[in-house]
């Protein structure tokens, strides 16, 4: 039965961060990231695809945002999980799936969710319209409020994205995207892992590095100045 929404630590006086996620909620399911399927994807660059999933790995173990991964079949023809994830977000717990396509169909995985205590899901995962889909709207239906990281994940067409994307909105998932997930837990350079925070953002839009590029040569031409 769904539960009511915990209330948000992160709303300001002014109200800011009401519509917004609760850092301090929320839990990461990166699902399915596998180098077989990797293989199938054809609705973004896979290179793309993986790079975004090293940031939110990487943003997760700076900001101490719990992170499940699984996969249904790492043995078989999918293959195993990236291991960026892991790398990059040791803290990350793997829960292993009997066979289940839809991670929602596992008792252990959803133990492991309810056990973290946060109602605030951000999943991602290939394919999209399957692996992160089918727990997302289950996960929705249950009383998690539900995000989906569209360029963290992948599908084998644009039809099957586009056609998953109408879906989510219709079952009450929020689709967003990597930037916006890093600047929605981000909220505030004024913290002391904004220059950590600042090396992301030339992961999840790569043309910030060059940003953050000049914004350093400027600095070190003002500091030479006489």
């Amino acid at each position: 039965m769904p539960t009511a929404p915990k209330a948000k630590s992160s709303v300001l006086p002014t109200g800011g961060g009401a519509a917004l996620m609760d850092p301090a909620d929320t839990l990461i399911l990166l699902l399915d990231h596998q180098s077989g399927l990797f293989q199938t994807v054809r609705d973004i660059p896979v290179a793309d695809l993986r790079r975004n999933v090293e940031m939110i790995a990487k943003l997760a173990t700076l900001l101490n945002i719990p992170v499940i991964t699984t996969a249904s079949e790492p043995g078989g023809s999918n293959g195993p999980l990236m291991p960026e994830i892991h790398h990059f977000a040791p803290h990350a717990v793997y829960v292993p799936r009997k066979g289940e396509v839809n991670a929602w169909d596992n008792d252990d995985f959803v133990a492991t969710v309810r056990a973290s205590g946060r109602k605030t899901l951000v999943m991602a995962g290939v394919w999209t319209s399957v692996c992160v889909m089918f727990p997302a709207l289950d996960a929705q239906v249950a009383g998690y409020d539900v995000y989906a990281v569209i360029d963290a994940s992948g599908d084998p067409s644009e039809m099957a994205s586009r056609t998953t994307l109408a879906r989510f909105v219709q079952g009450g998932v929020k689709p967003t995207s990597t930037n916006a997930l890093l600047s929605e837990l981000h909220r505030t350079w004024a913290r002391p892992e904004a220059a950590e925070l600042a090396k992301l953002y030339a992961l999840a839009a790569p043309n910030y590095a060059a940003v953050i590029e000049s914004f350093v040569k400027a600095q070190e031409v003002a500091k030479a100045a006489p």
